[in-house]
């Protein structure tokens, strides 16, 4: 399903975090939002994710408004892993995936084959199936990070919504989560993610969304949208834009920082301290 959002504009008492944004993605595409810290990014995947109600705007999954559904409704369009998810202590793999299928059950409808089915399969798509009845905090945090990712695609929604997916994970293991999201993409899903790293999300994003102060200040693909005065607008510094051999993704340097003079203490200066 399109994802399509109107004039969304969301924030705190005294502060708007998300002004005026407009993007429309079509289904089966991996979108990097990106930008220096609190520029909305977070927020603007809340509210797309009916966590955080706007102020005003639109949010639509096909052709429904989220913000117009029940909250059960929505959790079958749009799920959310958030930055630092918590599981119950002790919990299996297998019993944090099955968290997924929650809003597919209710009072004439409890846990089905069907249900097994798609935990089973969640688990063999993210390669945690070996891992099954291990507890989650026995794990790494890449093999912890897959097991949420697994539980957010037993949800079985149209959208798939990351928030730094790859915080605190090592290369090895951000490649391992990136690779996902692209092969999550592949089965017909939108996936967007926040990303820090603006070099992964020119690499692994069919569209970016680059974010400053709450608005968007450039969106396309990576290709066409990453360049030197991108990353001037959103970080204030200077970078080279370098071009990947194996597929000509951009390849972001940042310019070394300016020296800063170190401070002398002089001999009185040491004595009188």
């Amino acid at each position: 399903m399109e994802l399509v959002v109107e004039r969304l504009r969301a924030g705190y008492p005294g502060f708007v975090a998300v002004d005026e944004v407009d993007l429309r993605i079509p289904s089966g595409q991996v979108v990097a939002v990106v930008g220096p810290n609190g520029c909305g990014k977070s927020t603007l995947l809340r509210a797309l994710a009916r966590l955080h109600r706007p102020e005003s705007g639109r949010v639509l999954v096909g052709d429904a408004d989220i913000w117009g559904l029940r909250p059960r409704q929505a959790a079958h369009r749009v799920a959310l892993l958030p930055q630092s998810p918590r599981a119950p202590e002790a919990i299996t793999v297998a019993g944090l995936v099955r968290f997924g299928r929650h809003p597919h059950q209710g009072l004439f409808r409890q846990w089905s084959r069907e249900d097994e089915r798609i935990v089973g399969e969640s688990l063999a798509a993210t390669g945690v199936a070996d891992l099954a009845e291990r507890r989650l905090d026995q794990l790494s945090g890449g093999q912890r990070q897959r097991c949420w990712i697994a539980m957010t695609l037993a949800q079985r929604t149209p959208v798939v919504l990351l928030d730094e997916p790859t915080s605190a994970l090592d290369l090895g293991h951000q490649v391992e989560v990136l690779g996902l999201a692209r092969s999550v993409a592949a089965t017909g899903r939108t996936v967007v993610m926040v990303l820090h790293d603006l070099g992964s999300a020119a690499r692994y994003a069919d569209h970016l969304v680059a974010m400053r102060a709450g608005r968007i200040v450039a969106a396309g693909p990576p290709r066409e949208v990453v360049d030197a005065n991108l990353v001037r607008a959103l970080y204030d510094i200077e970078a080279d834009i370098l071009r990947a051999p194996a597929d000509g993704a951009p390849v972001v340097v940042p310019a070394p920082a300016p020296a800063t003079p170190a401070t002398t203490v002089t001999e009185a200066e040491a004595v009188g301290a």
